[in-house]
């Protein structure tokens, strides 16, 4: 059994900082990539950044570029989002996903797995 489980959630202040975490259990890294999204109340869930662990190679959004950094530790099966000058903007429930590694686009049509999600609030 698949499971993504998320961490580090919580509130914050502009300007501040996050680490979340994406633990995962029954897939491997090596099959598939993990990707961040996150969900605004009364918007779309989108992508927000992914990390291939065999090369590598990672994705950002433009809206995160230069202030989030992505990281995996493929001995703990955990993926890291480094989260930095959070803006109000950067409010939203923050899911990790599994994308097989073979599938280039980061969408909410090309997740196989799905964690639960955790608040991220960022207070003005």
């Amino acid at each position: 059994e698949v499971q993504l489980v998320e961490s580090g959630g919580g509130l914050v202040q502009a300007g501040g900082s996050l680490r979340l975490s994406c633990a995962a259990s029954g897939l491997t890294f090596d099959d598939y990539d993990i990707g961040w999204f996150r969900q605004a109340p009364g918007k779309e869930r989108e992508g927000v950044s992914r990390i291939s662990s065999p090369d590598g190679s990672t994705y950002y959004a433009d809206a995160v570029k230069g202030r989030f950094t992505i990281s995996s530790d493929s001995a703990k099966n955990t993926v890291y989002l480094q989260m930095n000058s959070l803006k109000p903007e950067d409010t939203a429930v923050y899911y990790c996903a599994a994308v097989p590694v073979w599938n280039v686009v980061l969408d909410t049509g090309t997740v196989d797995y799905w964690g639960q999600g955790t608040q991220v609030t960022v207070s003005s």
